[in-house]
């Protein structure tokens, strides 16, 4: 089985949120890191949008602008690790889904103009940490729902480690409820 993990964790090993998201992979012998700090990847514009699109009416998928695509699209389960920024994830997560979203790879129309992903994984599993509440904004995890639903991935799951950056809060205690998820989520792979 092929894990994709996407590591928008920024900070790098001083994220707790990857600290979480290593806690869940522990073990896995088949994972793949994309690491969205070091890719650097540049939103699409004009003139690259319409290069992209010319490719795929053309079912030309060799180019390697596709390659995150396919690795989304192959991966037999999804995790992303994204830290609770600006009621939703950083940006570099939102133009990796711009990069993987790509028709005739992780998704396409049906004749009826319906679309339809195309993504073999089961569950995509989203692990955030705050250092508030995400209690009903949590638009980063919702975002990932319509993400999982457009792509065909029937599952999203999710753990959260919350109050991180509250002065009195038992920041360890937070961490181990997040652990406790991550540990439930891991018995249902």
């Amino acid at each position: 089985m092929t894990v994709l993990f996407v590591n928008a964790c920024l900070r790098g090993d001083e994220s707790r949120t990857l600290t979480l998201c290593r806690e869940y992979l522990e073990g896995i012998e088949d994972v793949k890191e994309v690491n969205l700090a070091e890719l650097k990847l540049d939103p699409y514009y004009g003139g690259q949008v319409a290069f992209r699109a010319q490719l795929e009416a053309h079912d030309n998928y060799d180019d390697p602008l596709f390659d995150l695509a396919k690795d989304f699209a192959e991966a037999d389960e999804i995790v992303i690790g994204a830290p609770y920024w600006d009621l939703s994830f950083p940006a570099a997560l939102k133009i990796y889904v711009e990069h993987i979203c790509a028709m005739g790879i992780t998704f396409h129309y049906t004749d009826q103009g319906i679309c339809e992903g195309m993504c073999q994984a089961r569950h995509l599993t989203y692990i955030t940490t705050c250092g508030g509440k995400v209690a009903g904004i949590n638009f980063g995890y919702e975002y990932m729902c319509g993400l999982a639903n457009m792509l065909g991935i029937p599952e999203v799951r999710f753990a959260v480690a919350e109050d991180l950056d509250v002065v009195g809060a038992d920041i360890e205690a937070n961490l181990n409820e997040a652990r406790n998820t991550i540990a439930e989520l891991r018995e249902t792979r």
